[in-house]
Order: C-alpha cells, then structure tokens, then sequence
C-alpha cells in the first residue's frame, strides 16, 4: 500500500514515499529536500539532518503515524567526520528510548546531498 506525502518532496525517482505493509511503514529515505522549493537546504550538516527527519516526520504524518514511532532509521552520510553534528541534530528528535540506527558512509548520494535518512516505523494501532 504506497503512501504519499502531501507535506514531503516529491520523489526523485520511480518510488514511494513509503510503503504500508502489516503494520509496518517502511519509508523511503529523504535527502535534506526543502518540500516548497524541491532543492537542497543551504546550511550545516545539522541543518540537512534536521530537513531530513522534518521530511520523514511528513511521510509518518501522510500515514497516520508520529517520527517517534520508529523503529529503525539508516543514515547515510558523505563524509564521517560529520557524524558528531548529525548526532547532536538527531538526537534532538529522539528522547528516551531511541529507536535503533544505522550510520553507513557513503561515496555520494543523490543530488549532491551529504546525507539521507531512511526509516522503518510501527504503525500505531
């Protein structure tokens, strides 16, 4: 059951905002896209990580379902050295309990990004 998102970036690609499938979202990731503009934010890698969690939020909302209902989120980031900045910004969205993650770095990712984020969520009751 493809989900689209009102509120996300259009995809760059031929694929779903996310997919619904027993109970579970499975969202696909999201470069730091500004949904009004359709290109990449300006600002620090922070600023990026948060624009793509704030496009992730819109793909959970689009199913009736919370950023925080997740269970498993994938970064990608270009460069590792990052990884404190993209943690503090993360974290600002995950209190207690956070759900478990993935930070792979990659060669590139599309449009020149320098991260993305993918997740995978339990759709409330």
């Amino acid at each position: 059951d493809p989900v689209t998102a009102p509120g996300a970036p259009d995809a760059v690609g031929p694929y779903s905002h996310a997919v619904r499938s027993g109970g579970v979202l499975y969202c696909s990731g999201q470069v730091p896209l500004d949904p009004a503009t359709g290109k990449l934010v300006e600002g620090s890698i922070g600023d990026q990580t948060r624009r793509c969690l704030e496009n992730l939020k819109a793909v959970c909302a689009a199913a009736g379902a919370e950023l925080t209902d997740a269970v498993r989120l994938g970064i990608y980031v270009t460069d590792m050295t990052t990884f404190p900045e993209v943690n503090e910004a993360y974290g600002s969205y995950f209190g207690e309990g956070p759900p478990a993650r993935s930070t792979i770095a990659v060669v590139a990712l599309p449009l020149g990004a320098q991260v993305e984020i993918d997740e995978i969520v339990a759709l409330p009751e």
